[in-house]
């Protein structure tokens, strides 16, 4: 026979709970921890117990408990071979509990992936545009839900918004951003791109092993928005040279001269500067022809 959720008379308790019966919450945007991080806080768990109590609320299914705030001590006491957990029961809706989750989480961790902060601010604004809460206790006069946002996470509303549009990005491009590939003034632009435009992107930077600056993003959106976004076109916007992201190459005169001997300095820029575009068209064709195949 299944075991069965009592649940509190009250709002709030505290209890041991058997970490077999938690849950995670759903669409957690949050990565849990891993590597040396983990086997810390492993290792803390398993000389002092679990010091803090979890956040969880009744699951729906009413045999379970799901987790709002402490994925990773869960995490960890299941590695130190914990059978329970201290545990504040609360009953919350989904709203409520969404923002109880993305709150303790941005308040408890040092450090976020953008992709975090952006999954976490659009579930945020989702609950409250919802609950229809978004307002001001000392004004009482409407906010906007990236306003609240913006003053419970210290930073500007324009800054929450730019985050929130990385939701849009497909999951490729978006682990760009987080790997600090490309930066985030690009990936605010392509993210206004349809997916198969985005696609169609990816490949090019793929092939080209590039990311687009500010500027190139913004006429890729264009391009876009126009219905332009053209494979061809798409190659002569990356292929072009990004001084901040492109390393410098040299040459000595003397390096070069026995390959030029009847050359002047000037000549010898030329014939360089030729083959290199010999090159260039080269790949081009050849990433031309791949997508053709």
């Amino acid at each position: 026979m299944k075991e069965t959720i009592n649940k509190p008379d009250n709002k709030t308790t505290i209890t041991e709970l058997p970490v077999d019966m938690l849950v995670p919450f759903t669409e957690h945007p949050f990565r849990p921890y891993s590597g040396e991080q983990l086997w810390e806080l492993v290792r803390s768990v398993e000389e002092n117990g679990v010091l803090t109590p979890i956040l969880v609320r009744p699951a729906k299914d009413g045999q379970r408990y799901e987790i709002i705030s402490g994925h990773n001590r869960v995490n960890a006491a299941r590695r130190a071979g914990l059978k329970t957990i201290p545990a504040t029961v609360r009953e919350l809706d989904d709203d409520a509990a969404t923002l109880a989750m993305v709150e303790s989480n941005l308040r408890q961790r040092e450090q976020l992936l953008p992709s975090e902060k952006a999954f976490a601010y659009k579930m945020q604004m989702d609950a409250l545009k919802h609950q229809g809460k978004a307002t001001s206790s000392q004004l009482e006069t409407k906010l906007r839900s990236d306003e609240v946002i913006a003053q419970s996470s210290k930073e500007s509303r324009a800054t929450v918004q730019r985050f929130i549009r990385l939701t849009n990005l497909i999951t490729p491009l978006l682990n760009m951003v987080d790997e600090k590939r490309m930066a985030m003034g690009p990936a605010v632009e392509l993210s206004y791109l349809p997916q198969d435009d985005q696609e169609l992107l990816l490949d090019v930077m793929t092939a080209a092993d590039c990311t687009p600056s500010l500027s190139q993003a913004i006429r890729l959106r264009k391009l876009s928005e126009a219905g332009q976004f053209d494979p061809d076109r798409l190659d002569e916007i990356i292929d072009e040279e990004k001084p901040n992201q492109r390393e410098k190459v040299t040459f000595r005169l003397e390096d070069l001269v026995p390959y030029f001997p009847e050359s002047s300095v000037e000549e010898i820029r030329d014939i360089i500067m030729k083959l290199i575009e010999r090159e260039v068209k080269r790949r081009r064709k050849e990433r031309s022809d791949d997508r053709d195949r």
